[in-house]
């Protein structure tokens, strides 16, 4: 994996740029004012013209990115960046500032915007939040770093502005480089625009092996995502014996067939009412009922919930209770023995990365993944890509845990191609039996043996296959129309909208944008700024340095974020940290109404204001972002990116201009009165609202999407079928 983690960090050298940018304009400002002499109204207009810039190029950059693709798009913010880096060194007047400003506000909006897309449809599930937290952690280590040349600078008698806002054309001129020459184009992009062998190409790269079947018919697969026709069926998945290889699949079971057309696996259907998704939402109701009479919690964070409670204690709770219920369906028989030795090959394909090193090392390439069968419910096909068109695949992993296999409609022959179904399957690992004398009850009244004795519950997502109708045989031209609006108002779209669209306005009334424009004055206040001008250094000076610690104080946050985010995940790392900033707010309220020391009354300061950022950085400063890229389908991705960025600069906007006044009306300890309870409304809408996606393949919470989103779908009326 380290060659998407190479191109990865590549990509949020924009992010670095931006951060860079944002501290070198607030400290060059001080210098600007003295040469031009401004009033404030142009002192507001040199700060905000990239901000206002930005708000625009954000309508159509991910519109744009739909139709041309995101690498020429994070090309051009890399060229923005250059220019306006070189036009800052000349700026001779105002009006020469505000171009390089409104240049830059392009490269900004392109990078903030496209980034966390792009990083997305190239990661593997497994890590895609870890790579996408990069993000963060690059804009903070440029603001980082543009902080400490920028207090370098100021210890000089006369420090250059110009020189402070235009060094970062060298930063930007490697970007540029590594766009143009390095950073490969999105797969996902594209194979929706009908180029599969490019796509496989990329694919092999970025996954440094050359079976990548598996995740190539994923992306097919996500230019249709299934919506109201897609079912949740569950199975109990157990290695198949030479008796039940040579019987006829039925009503009993279906087979699933390995890439050596031999049958690997048999699964039989589970009643729906035992399954493990329906007990577990309908459990999570019932306990959430309780506590607010009513269903206010959206199905679909219980629906995403209930697959990643599946690590559960060795031999106690629901582990037992889900290895008694696929007991249930298997009966006892006479040990045989076992005509494949031993088991470990038929069930790693289940376990994928949940495993040690060596199923992670299989995971992209491995011979044992289940298949496809030609002339059977399951099929395997030795070739991929043909044309414009998509076979189905050799290695069924997709990552996360999920493999992607396929079988036959009911009632259509397993010849029409049009009859396939696919079938996202995934194994819950903890409700394995290892009894060795278990076996198939077959409804004609005898016993099936299972050799091996391994069995394991799995969950599945059924729904039509768009391999071989007539899109995936014509993706060229369907690609040639561009994005469709009218897709915006499909029921799973317009739920992922509520939750992006969501998330980045409770981001900015969690009261970020207030803290990072007037946190120096705060601290000043607090007499930061006095105690460290003892040291000799002038106030610019000791105001970069309280930016310095601030900002290096939320790298090792970040940094933390980064290890968690794929392992506790985005929904539990936002309701974690929200409480957090309600403390700091809440110290910084409570605090003016006592006396203390100044040096007291620094220090709780200090801390607060470092805390509330750093862990804002962690949590709800970059999750949004990611979780906006996750959620929509790949044919309108671009768009509902550029709503949701579109709502983030809208929002910061009327913060920047109504602050001043809520300021001037209800003070500083009323205004953060206000940031706690739009902490609070985050901290419940994320609870009630955002479903979990960590280790999720995109094209699989998509199908969640929209099966979530049908009419009046509730936990317990979701269609689930054995």
């Amino acid at each position: 994996m380290m060659e998407v983690v190479i191109v990865a960090v590549s990509a949020t050298l924009g992010n670095l740029l931006m951060g860079w940018d944002s501290s070198t304009i607030a400290a060059g400002m001080t210098y600007i004012k003295k040469e031009f002499v401004l009033d404030a109204t142009l002192e507001g207009l040199i700060v905000s013209m990239s901000f206002l810039t930005g708000t625009i190029v954000t309508i159509f950059s991910g519109t744009v990115s739909d139709l041309v693709g995101r690498r020429p798009m994070l090309i051009t913010s890399s060229i923005m960046f250059i220019f306006s880096g070189l036009v800052m060194l000349w700026a001779p007047n105002v009006v020469i500032v505000l171009l390089a400003r409104i240049i830059d506000g392009v490269a900004i909006a392109l990078a903030v915007t496209l980034t966390p897309l792009y990083i997305s449809e190239v990661a593997p599930a497994d890590i895609r939040g870890q790579l996408n937290t990069l993000t963060q952690f690059a804009c903070s280590g440029g603001m980082f770093l543009a902080y400490v040349l920028v207090f370098s600078m100021s210890l000089a008698d006369s420090p250059s502005w110009r020189l402070m806002l235009g060094v970062i054309f060298i930063p930007a001129v490697a970007y540029f480089l590594l766009a143009v020459f390095y950073l490969p184009e999105s797969p996902r992009w594209l194979v929706s625009k009908g180029q599969l062998q490019e796509a496989e190409r990329v694919l092999k790269r970025l996954r440094g092996t050359e079976d990548v079947s598996g995740e190539l018919a994923l992306l097919a697969e996500g230019l249709s995502p299934g919506g109201e026709a897609t079912s949740i069926e569950e199975y109990v998945v157990a290695p198949a014996t030479e008796l039940l290889a040579n019987q006829e699949a039925g009503k009993d079971y279906i087979k699933l067939y390995g890439p050596n057309e031999e049958v690997t696996m048999v699964a039989q259907p589970v009643n729906g009412q035992d399954s493990l998704i329906s007990r577990s939402m309908l459990s999570q109701q019932g306990s959430f009922g309780t506590l607010t009479g009513g269903g206010l919690k959206d199905p679909i964070v219980s629906l995403f919930g209930s697959l990643h409670e599946n690590t559960l204690p060795e031999g106690g709770g629901s582990r037992s209770m889900l290895v008694h219920n696929a007991n249930s369906i298997f009966s006892i028989g006479e040990p045989e023995s076992s005509p494949f030795g031993t088991s470990d090959n038929l069930h790693a394909p289940l376990m994928s990365f949940q495993g040690g090193a060596g199923e992670r090392d299989r995971a992209y390439g491995s011979k044992d993944m289940l298949g496809m069968r030609s002339n059977s419910s399951l099929r395997s096909n030795t070739s991929l890509v043909h044309g414009n068109a998509v076979e189905t695949p050799r290695n069924t992993n997709i990552g996360g845990g999920w493999q992607l296999v396929y079988k036959a409609a009911d009632g259509i022959g397993s010849g029409k191609r049009e009859g396939l179904q696919r079938v996202y399957l995934h194994a819950d690992t903890a409700a394995v039996s290892h009894d060795h004398n278990v076996s198939f009850v077959s409804t004609s009244g005898y016993d099936i043996p299972i050799e091996g004795g391994e069995v394991y519950q799995a969950s599945a997502l059924v729904s039509q296959s768009v391999l071989g109708t007539h899109d995936m045989l014509h993706l060229p031209e369907v690609a040639a129309k561009g994005p469709k609006w009218r897709a915006l108002l499909e029921p799973g779209v317009k739920r992922a909208l509520i939750v992006g669209i969501g998330l980045q306005i409770l981001q900015q009334a969690a009261g970020i944008n207030g803290f990072l424009y007037y946190a120096p004055q705060i601290l000043e206040q607090a007499g930061i700024g006095a105690l460290l001008s003892n040291l000799g250094l002038s106030s610019a000076s000791a105001s970069f340095l309280v930016n310095i610690i601030t900002t290096f104080c939320m790298l090792p946050c970040i940094a933390l974020a980064i290890r968690l985010m794929d392992i506790s995940g985005r929904r539990s790392i936002m309701l974690y940290t929200v409480p957090i900033l309600i403390v700091c707010l809440l110290i910084l309220v409570v605090k003016q109404f006592f006396q203390m020391s100044s040096v007291i009354d620094a220090a709780i300061t200090a801390v607060s204001v470092v805390v509330y950022e750093s862990v804002f950085c962690m949590g709800f400063g970059v999750i949004p972002n990611i979780i906006c890229a996750e959620i929509f389908p790949t044919s309108v991705r671009g768009i509902c990116i550029s709503l949701t960025s579109l709502t983030y600069w809208g929002c910061t906007l009327i913060v920047t201009l109504t602050f001043p006044y809520l300021l001037q009306l209800l003070g500083l300890t009323g205004v953060f009165g206000l940031f706690v309870v739009g902490c609070i409304i985050s901290w419940i809408f994320v609870y009630l609202k955002v479903p979990e996606t960590k280790g999720m393949p995109l094209e699989v919470i998509i199908e969640f999407f929209a099966i979530g989103a049908k009419p009046g779908t509730d936990p317990a009326s979701i269609e689930i079928k054995g």
